[in-house]
């Protein structure tokens, strides 16, 4: 009686850490199927997977809305909170300054960023928290009906034949220039720029905005929308090759002289961005805003990297925090014994 060996199973596919990008997967969509937002999602754990950030080191934040359901769908052993709509800045800048060692990462939709979130995505902008701050914005208020959020097109039509009047809040020109250090737009259907930009968003010490179109499939993705993926499919118009290095590779890029700009990140990782047209440097902050308008006033979906500063200070280093992290530290050094109380107490009579 002869035996068979068995062959060995192959060796599974691991990053720099040893985990499998399984690790990095949340609860299944209960999102429409074809949702923009479940792309971003795959991306988001492609990103984190390849960069090797342990999911236990992350911070999921949302706040209310259908983009508010995809931290669900992403890293499921990371820390999650679901804040009150459009309050997520709050939240997110409480456990930033809370432990410094966290990464991160808040999505949310036009709606809760651009209408009701306006007032916290303004002074989040402005204070260079570091943090990924994610829109999943497709232009309508997909939880309630499909009604015109503050980000949809002058022109634009709903399935009911209303058509917008209103101008839009254009996102990444108002964060660039509030004070965002890392500024882009993608296409959620765009996995290589896409996966670039986030990935590039992961390396960088400050405020990341990222505003991806992401079609609504139920309420708007019909003709006359300008947040399809027929209509962002014919009018995008990509600044660029994104192309992203991290600091734990060495990769030889072919490229031609003087048609790539390097940007180096605060960890040594490089996003280079390939064929970019001579006069515009992301660096540069009036360039950026000029890229958007012009691109505005041509009616094109314009994306890619616009603006990136690694020199402006983050809002963790401004306030000179020690390096542990708040929350690890014994209650003898976060509160001042009552000497100090009365002695201030004092003062005042």
């Amino acid at each position: 009686m002869s035996s068979t060996a068995v062959p060995p199973a192959p060796p599974k596919k691991v990053n720099r850490i040893g985990l499998e990008v399984a690790d990095y997967r949340g609860a299944r969509t209960t999102l429409c199927a074809g949702c923009g937002h479940n792309a971003i999602s795959e991306r988001i754990i492609e990103s984190f997977y390849e960069m090797g950030v342990p999911p236990h080191r992350v911070a999921k934040l949302s706040g209310i809305g259908c983009s508010s359901k995809s931290p669900a769908y992403f890293m499921g052993t990371a820390f999650g909170f679901n804040a009150v709509h459009g309050r997520m800045p709050s939240i997110a800048t409480g456990a930033v300054l809370a432990n410094r060692d966290l990464v991160a990462i808040g999505v949310s939709g036009d709606g809760d960023t651009a209408s009701i979130g306006i007032g916290q995505f303004v002074h989040l902008m402005r204070r260079n928290l570091p943090m990924i701050y994610i829109i999943e914005d497709n232009g309508v208020y997909g939880l309630t009906k499909g009604q015109f959020s503050a980000t949809a097109d002058i022109g634009s039509k709903l399935k009911t034949g209303v058509i917008n009047d209103l101008p839009p809040i254009d996102t990444c020109a108002l964060a660039i220039q509030l004070g965002a250090t890392y500024v882009g737009r993608s296409f959620s259907g765009d996995k290589h720029q896409l996966k670039a930009l986030l990935q590039g968003a992961i390396a960088h010490r400050g405020t990341v905005m990222l505003d991806v179109i992401s079609p609504c499939v139920t309420f708007n993705d019909h003709e006359g929308s300008t947040k399809s993926y027929s209509y962002v499919k014919d009018h995008e118009e990509p600044l660029g090759d994104v192309s992203f290095v991290p600091f734990f590779q060495d990769i030889e890029v072919e490229y031609e002289p003087g048609a790539t700009k390097e940007i180096t990140l605060f960890d040594g990782s490089k996003v280079l961005l390939h064929k970019l047209p001579a006069d515009y440097d992301p660096a540069d902050k009036c360039d950026a805003l000029r890229v958007l308008t012009e691109a505005h006033d041509k009616n094109e979906v314009v994306t890619g990297l616009f603006y990136v500063n690694t020199e402006q200070e983050d809002f963790i280093t401004m306030l000179d925090l020690v390096d542990e992290p708040l929350a690890t530290l014994p209650e003898s050094r976060v509160r001042p014994p009552r000497k100090v109380l009365d002695e201030l107490m004092e003062s005042y009579r």
